[in-house]
């Protein structure tokens, strides 16, 4: 009986975490981990959480428990980064962060006793990078993706700088967010624990706002400021490191510093290249062949295999390599024209731009229509019953072409929503 009763707990967990868009497959692999990571009653409580945020008074009726035992247990997960507090309006939010990126990064971004880290790191590289089925749920389905890719600044041209947005740069990010940490790479701590670690930078794994705030209050992230965040950014352009951030316009979350050969999202990268798993920058390289020497500097600094070496045709000289662009794996990062010391390639504004989501609401409507999963934000049965979060949702639907919008009536089956649609067409065709 009480082996039944464990799985079910976190069997019920497993179901709350594929309510998010990205989702977790569930496994006999990640049933281990979250038995690592909760205890059995915590995955019983936590599979009772709303998707949006919520408050502990909101808990302690789910839970039907008294707001002081409520808290106490809130603030206990937040304090293991299961959970992420944070101010609404004088108000202490709490929200359930998905597996990635989210509790399962948490977990490994700093030195802790209480988990066996080694553990954890070998079962987190099986259930992502052996069995697969989550790492593919959360890169390659759908058209949006939780991850973009940042320009390499010190790359770009005076005149293709112009180009590029302030919420494309990674310095305007640190600049501009309210709250600034640092933690460690989860990605190369955890392959430290493996014996594959490369000798990147481990403490540069960056956050910002209200997540940063949290993650710095329970000492999972040092805060730096505006000064000390630049100068580890430049660190990371001077190791030659991606910047792969959240894929949203405003308050980002976070920018992970990554290499090729640790990272998820360059891992993902390589392996699903066709299916576009993490969204590019607005720019591209172009090689100018003639003045490539084919030394090969390129193809090492590209974190996903987009460039190679191929016979140059020279009569002159048969050895000759020059180098060659696989535009479809190309991220834009840029960091293949820092490598280029005879300045054989530059980064020019690519033909259409990539369209990157307003905020974090914008995002995950978009990624849970793409997924077939839109009812679950409608009908969390706790968290959008205030007229705010309800709007805030339905508000992102109808600013979405119409194919998508039709997308999300067929989901929800709604009269209403489908109702609520067509005077959004109305609307638009002109009519009252």
């Amino acid at each position: 009986m009480a082996h039944r009763t464990l799985k079910s707990s976190y069997s019920l967990l497993a179901d709350r975490l594929n309510r998010f868009p990205q989702g977790a497959p569930p496994t006999e692999l990640l049933f281990k981990i979250l038995k690592m990571l909760f205890s059995e009653q915590e995955a019983g409580w936590v599979a009772q959480l709303p998707i949006k945020p919520f408050t502990a008074e909101q808990a302690a009726k789910i839970w039907k428990l008294n707001l002081a035992e409520a808290r106490k247990i809130l603030d206990a997960l937040a304090d293991r980064a299961i959970l992420v507090d944070m101010d609404h309006d004088g108000v202490t939010e709490y929200v359930l962060p998905p597996p990635m990126a989210g509790f399962f990064e948490f977990s490994m971004m700093r030195i802790r006793g209480d988990i066996d880290q080694q553990l954890l790191s070998e079962l987190f590289y099986e259930y992502l990078n052996i069995e697969e089925d989550f790492i593919r749920s959360l890169f390659t389905q759908g058209e949006t993706q939780l991850g973009r890719t940042f320009v390499h600044e010190p790359a770009l041209s005076a005149d293709h700088a112009l180009y590029v947005l302030d919420y494309e740069r990674a310095t305007e990010v640190i600049r501009t967010a309210s709250d600034r940490g640092v933690g460690v790479c989860y990605c190369r701590h955890k392959m430290q624990h493996l014996g594959r670690a490369c000798d990147a930078l481990l403490e540069i794994c960056m956050t910002f706002n209200t997540t940063a705030n949290s993650l710095i209050r329970h000492g999972f992230a040092r805060r730096v400021d505006v000064v000390e965040g630049l100068a580890l950014l430049q660190q990371a352009y001077d190791h030659g490191l991606v910047q792969f951030g959240e894929n949203v316009q405003q308050r980002v979350a976070f920018i992970c510093n990554c290499c090729g050969c640790c990272c998820e999202a360059m891992i993902a990268a390589r392996r699903f290249a066709i299916l576009n798993p993490v969204h590019t920058t607005n720019f591209i390289p172009v090689i100018q062949s003639d003045c490539c020497t084919g030394c090969g500097r390129c193809v090492s600094a590209c974190p996903v295999e987009a460039m190679e070496l191929v016979a140059a045709n020279d009569p002159h000289q048969r050895q000759r390599k020059k180098a060659r662009l696989d535009g479809s794996r190309c991220l834009g990062c840029g960091l293949c024209v820092r490598a280029c010391a005879h300045k054989a390639i530059q980064l020019i504004p690519r033909a259409k731009r990539v369209i990157t989501p307003v905020n974090g609401v914008h995002r995950v409507v978009m990624m849970a229509i793409e997924r077939g999963k839109l009812q679950h934000l409608i009908f969390d049965n706790y968290a959008l019953r205030s007229h705010r979060a309800l709007a805030a949702i339905l508000g992102a639907i109808l600013q979405m072409p119409l194919v998508r919008q039709l997308m999300a009536s067929e989901q929800i089956k709604s009269r209403y929503f489908a109702r609520l649609l067509g005077k959004q067409s109305d609307r638009a065709n002109g009519q009252p």
